[in-house]
């Protein structure tokens, strides 16, 4: 007796749990997360295809979205760089400090590493307008919370 009571206990919260399973996907699903670009390369086919990616798909389906530029990355933002564009987006004669510059105007989150910005001898001043400097508690707003996803160029 004892047996079966507990395997219609199991069976009982088996039942409930599936039950409150699709709707806690849901809930996930209706949550719409953010998104993180790790930016780490000044090539500007890569930088392109990651700021096409973070703009077009990203931002523009409702997600707040933030691309980190960082180690060589950080070069991307400079003011004076000549930034050649590769392939279909060459068409379009935008740099890609334009791409940013869009990017940003259209609510997305550029921000600079800090520590890559002053080993490479660029100062604020230096990069365009509306780069965030990412100090400690900027980047970890973005990098360790919970409804963040994160994708690396």
């Amino acid at each position: 007796m004892r047996n079966w009571i507990l395997a219609l206990a199991g069976a009982l919260m088996m039942t409930l749990s599936a039950l409150a399973g699709p709707a806690a996907a849901q809930e996930d699903m209706d949550a719409q997360p953010r998104l993180f670009i790790n930016l780490t390369t000044d090539d500007t086919w890569a930088a392109a295809k990651a700021i096409t990616f973070a703009h077009q798909r990203a931002l523009a389906n409702g997600y707040d979205t933030a691309i980190w530029l960082n180690v060589r990355g950080v070069y991307l933002a400079e003011k004076d760089r000549p930034s050649h564009i590769h392939g279909l987006m060459a068409e379009q004669g935008v740099s890609i400090q334009d791409m940013l510059t869009a990017f940003m105007a259209d609510g997305g989150t550029v921000i600079m590493c800090s520590a890559c910005s002053a080993a490479a001898g660029l100062t604020e001043e230096e990069y365009i307008d509306g780069v965030v400097m990412g100090s400690w508690p900027v980047v970890e707003s973005w990098l360790f919370a919970p409804d963040v996803r994160t994708i690396s160029w």
